[in-house]
């Protein structure tokens, strides 16, 4: 992140005309306003408007000024383009109100605590940091900025748009760093058995892994931390003609990190191409294709009937006929209400993995 000194570089609180540095110098010459108008070949009226800054310095006059002050012609065209850039952006201070009230419902505490961006309490210094972050002219654009498929979590109600638009910019930014091949989905589907035999590793080993096994298949895998009142779990979507898989911490256990990944993984390999939007059918649909990647519906239709399935050493012995963490088993299992959410919790995990 940038320092203080670097903010006060983009967010000028005067933009000084170029006539001041010309002031400057008729008094070191000697010279009256009228003489030097009359030395550039210039009228007093156009020299006058080019001091109090009416009127820019062209490349045309800077070569005269070079000529008669001194100093390069490549010093007055900057010292013009940077009065002319302070001016613009002190200008549009003056037309923020829109931008304040949505940095309202921006979470920018959590994002600065998280270094995304920026800290500062100058709310129009975090206007501008927040459209650097979103790589927006106005953040009224944001709303128009994404087209994405993300899983919500059923039990809060009232999410944070904005909330999800930060999560999502920064799985984005995240995405775009990571290089990934080609996208190849008939590779991705080969290696589902792969990602399921890693469901018995610890993240430390199962992680890079995945991070590198889905880069190969043209996927960027990414981990981003949670924004609260968002209850996103993880996200999919296209940029630059590149897959990027995103997935939070919400939900720390291996089972909840898992289905997500496959549920995710669901939306590459049925909606190639395409561009995402929240649809509860598309939804349910990648819940049964998660669901069915990890058990089959037959494998886990055998296991309720033939076997007993409230018994511990069952759940652990079948996960293991089936190659997955019996995490993914136990999670099944309470989520179709077959144990109460309580049972066997200890064969459900709880990890950290660093976030970027």
């Amino acid at each position: 992140m940038g320092s203080k000194k670097d903010s006060n570089d983009f967010m000028p609180s005067v933009a000084i005309a170029p006539g001041e540095t010309i002031k400057e110098n008729i008094r070191f010459l000697g010279i009256s306003q009228k003489e030097l108008a009359t030395r550039l070949g210039i009228t007093q009226k156009h020299l006058s408007n080019i001091m109090r800054g009416n009127a820019p310095i062209t490349y045309e006059t800077a070569l005269k000024l070079e000529t008669v002050i001194g100093a390069s012609a490549q010093f007055w065209v900057n010292l013009e383009a940077n009065y002319q850039l302070h001016h613009t952006r002190l200008n549009a201070l003056e037309h923020l109100d829109e931008d304040l009230e949505i940095l309202k419902k921006i979470p920018y505490k959590e994002m600065s605590a998280y270094g995304w961006i920026e800290k500062t309490k100058d709310r129009k210094e975090r206007v501008y940091h927040c459209r650097n972050f979103f790589g927006v002219a106005s953040l009224n654009d944001l709303k128009l900025s994404y087209a994405v498929a993300f899983r919500k979590h059923k039990a809060l109600m009232n999410i944070s748009d904005y909330g999800v638009f930060s999560w999502l910019r920064k799985a984005e930014i995240e995405g775009l760093r990571l290089d990934v091949a080609c996208f190849d989905r008939s590779k991705l589907k080969s290696l589902i058995p792969t990602f399921r035999n890693l469901t018995l590793e610890d993240p430390e080993v199962f992680y890079p892994e995945l991070v590198k096994l889905c880069a190969e298949c043209g996927v960027a895998l990414v981990l981003t931390r949670y924004i609260p009142n968002t209850s996103i779990c993880g996200a999919t979507m296209w940029r630059n003609n590149k897959a990027i898989l995103a997935l939070s911490n919400r939900g720390k256990r291996a089972d909840i990190f898992w289905f997500t990944f496959f549920h995710e993984l669901a939306h590459l390999l049925h909606h190639q191409g395409k561009e995402f939007h929240i649809n509860y059918h598309e939804e349910h649909e990648a819940d049964d294709e998660a669901r069915n990647y990890l058990i089959s519906e037959r494998e886990y239709r055998t296991f309720i009937e033939n076997h007993a399935y409230t018994v511990r050493t069952e759940i652990v012995s079948y996960s293991n006929t089936l190659g997955i963490a019996p995490s993914i088993l136990v999670g099944r299992l309470q989520h179709d209400g077959y144990l109460e959410p309580h049972h066997y919790n200890d064969l459900r995990p709880l990890f950290e993995i660093d976030h970027p």
